[in-house]
């Protein structure tokens, strides 16, 4: 798991030989340092690429849950009013990555919908499908899956009949926050966005604010947390629904609907953040405190770094679209998803291990990196799968993730 850099910094590093003290003066200078709040939207973004630690290679987990969600998809898509084939049906998906997930719900839905046409006996309309996430998303890796268009210049009735290992649809990447507009007023008929509206906008202010009684001090994550902690990082999740709220009701049709599925708790408590708490609040904080603890990084550099997530309840949920008012509840519920950890040997402890630290590394790892450098973020990394592999069974039984289902049209 280790790069030739890691391994050279062990080396370097002498562990048996050299002092806390003397080790505490060879943390790496030149390596990145704190990064802003304001560079986040910037930064996030789910690993790229096709590696081991890859989001296209560790979203299995994500596909699961997402096909246990298509039947209430599929409710949603029949909400929406049906127009004229002379006018594109068009989908978007907010936070898409780079993996073939996204890939597989806009088939999903571009199918549905075509039947749904088809019923009412009128010819499909032409679709695009609007691929949407933040700049430093891996758009190439997300187009480099995308499978071809089904007609080279045929006609649209050619590409609706699209056969297996084609697209039926015109594609488009859309970078940016979809906490602000992102499509032309009216434009959209469908909404979907699955496992992103956890990630806050930014990391509150008060959290990483040491005069502040939110001061997540020792912490890298609200789980566990204080109470004042947790009502910040609560407060930032809903402002930040709010503004998701108010651009999309700018940019839906008016027969137009959304479908979202984000991270949610069955707990009042906000500091028990459920599966979330386990991934991010266990073995993930644990290895910080061993790079503090060994003197590899200070604590004021943990202190400085937290997960920008918040698993809202129905409450917090439901509050905001009330107070929004655009929107009328179809459906609102949490559904258990079930583990993040998908392994083809479960007695297997070291490969239970690695699945978990990739689990992390997959969505964290660039802000780890950022935060404290590749070489150390290798170091984080394998004492986290150090760490999972001595409680691989217990995690096995534990790690479930619940989620927010919300089918959402105009009011």
């Amino acid at each position: 798991m280790y790069s030739s850099s890691a391994t050279e910094l062990q080396k370097s590093l002498s562990l048996g030989s050299i002092s806390i003290g003397q080790r505490r003066n060879m943390i790496p200078a030149g390596d990145n340092v704190v990064v802003s709040t304001m560079k986040l939207e910037k930064l996030l973004s789910m690993k790229g690429g096709q590696g081991e630690a890859s989001y296209a290679n560790n979203s299995q987990a994500q596909a699961k849950h997402a096909r246990c969600t298509l039947h209430l998809l599929k409710e949603t898509l029949d909400r929406v009013q049906l127009e004229s084939p002379e006018v594109p049906f068009v989908v978007a998906d907010l936070g898409c990555s780079s993996g073939t997930n996204t890939i597989y719900i806009v088939d999903v839905i571009v199918k549905h919908v075509i039947k749904r046409y088809e019923a009412v006996g009128c010819e499909p309309p032409e679709f695009s499908a609007f691929f949407s996430d933040l700049p430093s998303n891996d758009f190439n890796t997300l187009f480099q899956l995308l499978p071809p268009l089904a007609s080279n210049g045929g006609s649209m009735e050619e590409c609706l009949a699209a056969p297996n290992g084609h697209r039926s649809y015109f594609a488009a990447g859309v970078p940016g926050s979809f906490y602000r507009r992102l499509f032309p007023s009216r434009s959209v008929d469908v909404f979907y966005s699955a496992f992103s509206l956890h990630w806050l906008s930014q990391v509150p202010e008060a959290v990483i604010d040491k005069r502040s009684p939110a001061y997540n001090k020792e912490r890298v994550f609200i789980h566990g947390a204080t109470e004042a902690t947790a009502n910040a990082y609560r407060k930032q999740f809903q402002a930040d629904l709010a503004a998701f709220l108010r651009s999309r009701s700018e940019e839906m049709k008016r027969g137009g609907s959304m479908f979202l599925v984000c991270l949610g708790r069955t707990s009042v408590d906000p500091t028990d953040q459920d599966g979330a708490g386990l991934l991010f609040g266990t073995h993930f904080q644990d290895a910080w405190d061993d790079l503090v603890q060994e003197g590899l990084i200070t604590s004021e550099k943990r202190d400085n770094f937290n997960i920008p997530v918040y698993a809202p309840s129905l409450q917090d949920f439901k509050e905001v679209v009330e107070a929004n008012g655009s929107f009328a509840i179809n459906r609102l519920e949490v559904l258990r998803g079930g583990s993040p950890l998908v392994v083809d040997s479960p007695d297997d402890a070291a490969e239970v291990g690695r699945a978990l630290a990739n689990s992390c590394r997959t969505v964290s790892g660039v802000l780890v990196d950022a935060h404290i450098g590749d070489r150390l973020g290798e170091e984080l990394f394998s004492r986290v799968q150090t760490r999972a592999s001595r409680h691989a069974k217990e995690l096995l039984e534990q790690l479930q993730f619940f989620h927010i289902v919300a089918s959402l049209s105009f009011a």
